[in-house]
């Protein structure tokens, strides 16, 4: 695949993750309208968002077949085209049973989208020989940041202008997604056009070249999940049930609950623009281990705050002190999946990696597989944070916050497993 190609492929993957966290900061600061319109409490809404978790997941496996069978480009439109359906359904609702039947296709969608686009991503990622995955996901925090940017303009319109926001999916749609085809052109089986031997290969359902492939270590991914489980559980709770924490525990102005996501997001993305370099001089390991014990830190500020501002001020620490937990976790599954974490071979292979066989093209489909598999961690993750913490929360969401705020320490100890094939530059 050419540069121009290259290039047009990751800018539509860019708008990928754009939408997908512009329609999910859309929905969530908007969720103390939605709890005033539909009469909701925190345990209703708490099992609302236990069952769209459940149908993400549901979504994510779904992903995992249908990407195998069709490729993930078709499936990750499949999933926006759900979304450009789920959003007008919960935003205009009628009636309470459209509103949850919203909820229940959005749950799908997101679960098709988070894998797919993460798969795109980490084709991607092979492709360049770099890492791409944390600016990925930082247009995941763009989309984010422009969606509470919409809340807080718009917060004393009527809700039902929320339906705009399935624009942004819709234009999406239509982008040139990179297909899953060979870079170079075979001169013989197992031999491309470079000369580099890359082993026996064997046709897919959908035409796409497989490798055969040893056994897929699931010990060093879990590992890693255990850490995604972590992130998704502290991001889920900041985003979830930070607007709604603002509204009730400190009455703020309806508009302004937005700023519970609006600092955490900025602060993100300022880190995930500086994740190469942070990477490259500390490591991975110290890093991480150092945005747990800030996040612990933040997440205290938060429950203890005496004012609105002072747990926005926990906010934006927290936003910068996780940022980078998710697309490192992503990025090493790939590595681990594809076989080269820790090889001369492996591009991103920090520089003590011994010397391997010569390099090797990943199965993609073995990869995209374990990608859409990985993403599951994100779901369980979620639940903790949207679900365990509404309930844990119910009389009291201070003492939502406090959960995470002991959880994400966990990360200390599991930091060293993201460490495999460490990355070199951004």
């Amino acid at each position: 695949m050419g540069t121009s190609s290259l290039t047009g492929a990751r800018i539509a993957v860019a708008a990928a993750f754009f939408a997908q966290g512009f329609v999910f900061i859309s929905l969530t600061t908007r969720l103390p309208r939605f709890l005033e319109r539909w009469g909701l409490d925190e345990v209703t809404l708490s099992l609302l968002l236990l069952m769209m978790v459940l149908l993400a997941g549901v979504g994510s496996l779904v992903a995992e077949h249908a990407a195998r069978r069709f490729g993930s480009a078709a499936t990750l439109r499949l999933g926006l085209a759900l979304m450009v359906v789920a959003v007008p359904a919960l935003t205009l609702a009628p009636v309470i049973g459209f509103f949850v039947g919203g909820v229940a296709v959005y749950g799908i969608a997101l679960g098709l989208v988070d894998a797919t686009s993460n798969m795109q991503a980490v084709d991607l990622e092979h492709r360049y020989g770099r890492p791409i995955l944390p600016s990925s996901h930082g247009y995941w925090t763009t989309g984010g940041i422009t969606a509470t940017v919409l809340v807080l303009t718009t917060g004393h319109l009527s809700p039902t202008i929320g339906a705009f926001v399935a624009l942004v999916p819709l234009v999406v749609l239509f982008a040139p997604f990179v297909p899953h085809v060979a870079t170079t052109p075979l001169l013989a089986p197992g031999v491309p056009a470079g000369g580099i031997t890359v082993g026996p290969t064997t046709a897919s359902p959908s035409g796409v070249a497989a490798q055969s492939s040893a056994p897929i270590p699931w010990r060093p991914i879990w590992l890693v999940g255990a850490g995604l489980v972590v992130f998704y559980m502290v991001d889920t709770t900041a985003a979830t049930w930070g607007p709604v924490y603002l509204a009730r525990s400190f009455d703020a102005p309806g508009n302004l609950v937005a700023l519970a996501t609006f600092p955490y997001l900025v602060t993100s993305i300022v880190v995930r623009l500086a994740g190469g370099h942070l990477i490259t001089r500390f490591g991975v390991a110290t890093v991480l281990r150092v945005g747990a014990v800030v996040a612990s830190g933040a997440l205290a500020v938060v429950t203890l705050a005496p004012t609105w501002q002072v747990a926005v001020a926990g906010f934006t620490v927290l936003g910068a002190a996780v940022a980078l937990v998710a697309p490192l976790s992503f990025s090493a599954a790939g590595r681990i999946a594809a076989g080269t974490a820790g090889t001369a071979s492996d591009p991103l292979a920090g520089a003590a990696a011994a010397p391997a066989a010569p390099a090797a093209e990943p199965d993609r489909a073995r990869t995209d597989a374990v990608i859409a598999r990985f993403n599951q961690f994100n779901y369980v993750g979620a639940l903790l944070g949207a679900v365990l913490t509404g309930l844990v929360g119910a009389d009291n969401l201070r003492l939502g916050f406090a959960l995470p705020a002991v959880l994400v320490l966990a990360l200390v100890p599991l930091a060293p497993a993201f460490a495999r094939g460490a990355l070199r530059r951004r």
